[in-house]
This record gives C-alpha cells, structure tokens and sequence, in this order.
C-alpha cells in the first residue's frame, strides 16, 4: 500500500488549490508540489550485547580486585572466541560507599564498584557463544543483545528512492487528472532517519547453560532495520 502522500497543485487557471501542510514554500504558477515517504528495510550488520559489571565488598580495595577479577573473565570470553579484548568499550566506572540506615544510623557497610561494558560484533555466529559463556562466567546479573545498523548510508540512499518514486508517482496522477503533463523537478528537500527498535530488557543468564544447551538467539533471525526518508518536491508542469 502506497505510503500517504500530501501535495499543491497551483495551476493559475480557473481553480487554484492550497495546501497547508507546506506553507514554507510559496505558490508558484504552474507547478505541482508534493511530498511522500519512502523506506528501505535493511539487514543489521552488527549485533551489540550490553551488560553491567557490579561488585560489592567491605572495602574499596577488595572492591576493585573483585571488578579487575570479573573484567579478566570477560578478556577471556572475548579472547577464546577470537575477539581482541580492545573492540569493547567501556562507558562508565563508578565508586560508591554503601551504607546500612537501621536504626535512622548512617553505616558504612561497604563499597561497590561499577561499570558497563559495550561489545560490538560484525560476526554473528560468535554471539551465542559469547552470550552463553558471559552467563557461565557469572560476572554480570544480565545482558541486553540489540541489532543495530552502522552503515546506513546505503539504505538511506534506497529510501530516499521509494520515496522519490512515490512523490513523482503521486504528481504525475494529479498533473494527468488535471489535463497536464508533469515536468521536470524544480526543487526538493529530503529527510531520513532510522526508526530503532525499543531496547528489550536485559536478558537475565545465570550460570546454568552448558555447552549442549543453545543460547535463546540462536539460529534465529535478526530482525531487520527500517530506514526511512521524507521527500518533498516541486515540479513544473507542460
């Protein structure tokens, strides 16, 4: 089904149509203004896990060595499936003193060290594994796997396209029921973005798959990126 589209006919015959939507652009005699969308769905390229390492001990030291402790099992996730340790980033590190208030008594019980970790892989037959064997290392509570497009340029590009391709379709239509022959395009104005999908919650894995068991993603699909793009454009009429 064709995307809706919105268009001005200003013909300074006996019968002149305005359009609200597009005030911006003043009418101009003999021309048809119109505007339509247009989308490309596109396959992601890479597949992004997201997870939290937090850790708790009496002391700020003992807390670090713990963190430092649960980052080397991540390095060696990471480096048993052939993945430079360097290709994930961190985003934050935080230290906090945790405090106990029985009593309406503030009480430094502890500290916690915190920090998140983001890996971005272009192979996906590596992220089931790398998810599975996360989980058996136990070093964070959850994970978030999203598919996401980094090279969305070419998708744009295609639908900037569809959306051309329906903005002319739809003026020819008008120029043609009005006894006219469409012209060339005289002015054009283009918007894209990529509708992302809203984040899942983390996935919570536990230590408990072993190597026999698959890994919940697998084998299946990842869902597809949609990109898409507003044209709006002015063409002159024979």
């Amino acid at each position: 089904m064709k995307a809706p589209c919105v268009f001005l006919l200003v013909v300074f015959l006996p019968v002149i149509v305005a359009a609200q939507e597009h005030s911006a652009l003043s009418p101009q005699a003999n021309a048809i203004y119109v505007g339509a969308d247009g989308k490309f769905e596109a396959s992601p390229d890479t597949a992004q896990i997201q997870f939290q390492i937090s850790v708790q001990e009496d002391t700020s030291q003992a807390a670090f060595a713990r963190a430092s402790k649960d980052v080397d099992a991540v390095r060696e996730v990471m480096r048993a499936n052939g993945i430079e340790p360097k290709q994930a980033t961190i985003g934050y590190m935080s230290v906090q003193p945790v405090y106990d208030w029985k009593n309406n008594v503030q009480k430094l019980v502890g500290y916690r060290v915190t920090t998140d970790v983001t890996l971005k892989l272009n192979d996906f037959a590596k992220v089931a594994p790398v998810t599975r064997q996360l989980a058996d290392a136990n070093v964070s509570g959850s994970q978030t796997l999203s598919y996401i497009l980094e090279n969305v340029d070419e998708a744009k590009d295609k639908a900037v396209e569809d959306a051309y391709r329906r903005a002319r379709a739809s003026a020819e239509t008008l120029a043609r029921a009005s006894g006219r022959v469409l012209g060339e395009l005289s002015y054009a104005s283009i918007d894209t973005y990529e509708s992302r999908p809203i984040l899942p919650r983390p996935m919570v894995m536990k230590a408990m798959a072993t190597a026999a068991t698959p890994a919940p993603n697998e084998e299946f699909t990842p869902q597809t990126v949609t990109v898409t793009a507003h044209v709006n454009a002015l063409f002159n009429l024979k």
